[in-house]
């Protein structure tokens, strides 16, 4: 059964003080995972679904530098893949954007973000089920927010014309974000055959 609730703080599962140990070496670049990260670049969290196929939609953008999954917007600190699917820590299944506004503006993001799926599902993305798959953007400053909240109110626009309801996308200043397990990381440059269930709306929003 899927949880469609997020759990309070109380309920949620206890989780570890240890953070999940990766390589920091970005399969397809070998560009690191973790901060630091070089001076000029600029960081944000989307959540739209399966990890797998979002990071994929980043990664494939010129300008964006490195890209890493993990879990973020929940209670657990530094939950695995079982626990956040349980739906008993509040993460959404995110991923980590790290990119060069020189060569990719923030805009440009947002419009990946809006156009690759339906940000109207709530706690669902397609067939999967459950409150780790929900929408959100997570920001790194409050520009990036101010500009995040004009751009949904732009898209609401489009897609109430084309008969979708409202915008469940959770979008806020960014809280801390865990990594996920290494076989994740980059999952379908890895396994180019593996899952992808993200699916668009039809709208055209170039931000």
């Amino acid at each position: 059964m899927f949880r469609l609730n997020l759990p309070t703080a109380d309920q949620a599962l206890p989780g570890r003080e240890t953070a999940m140990q990766i390589s920091n070496r970005n399969f397809i670049n070998g560009q690191p995972l973790q901060p630091p990260f070089a001076d000029g670049l600029s960081t944000l969290v989307f959540g739209m679904g399966c990890f797998w196929g979002a990071e994929r939609r980043f990664w494939q953008q010129a300008g964006v530098v490195t890209t890493a999954v993990g879990y973020a917007g929940g209670a657990t600190p530094n939950p695995t893949y079982e626990e956040a699917c349980s739906g008993l820590t509040g993460h959404s299944e995110v991923v980590l954007v790290v990119f060069d506004p020189a060569q990719i503006s923030f805009e440009q993001l947002l419009t990946v973000f809006w156009e690759s799926h339906d940000p109207t599902q709530g706690m669902r993305q397609g067939n999967d089920q459950g409150s780790q798959y929900r929408s959100v953007i997570y920001c790194d400053t409050e520009a990036q927010l101010a500009q995040t909240m004009a751009s949904a109110e732009t898209v609401q626009g489009q897609l109430t014309a084309l008969g979708f309801g409202e915008i469940t996308t959770e979008i806020r200043m960014a809280p801390t974000f865990y990594y996920a397990e290494e076989y994740h990381q980059q999952y379908l440059a890895k396994n180019p055959g593996g899952y992808c269930g993200l699916r668009g709306t039809g709208i055209s929003c170039a931000i």
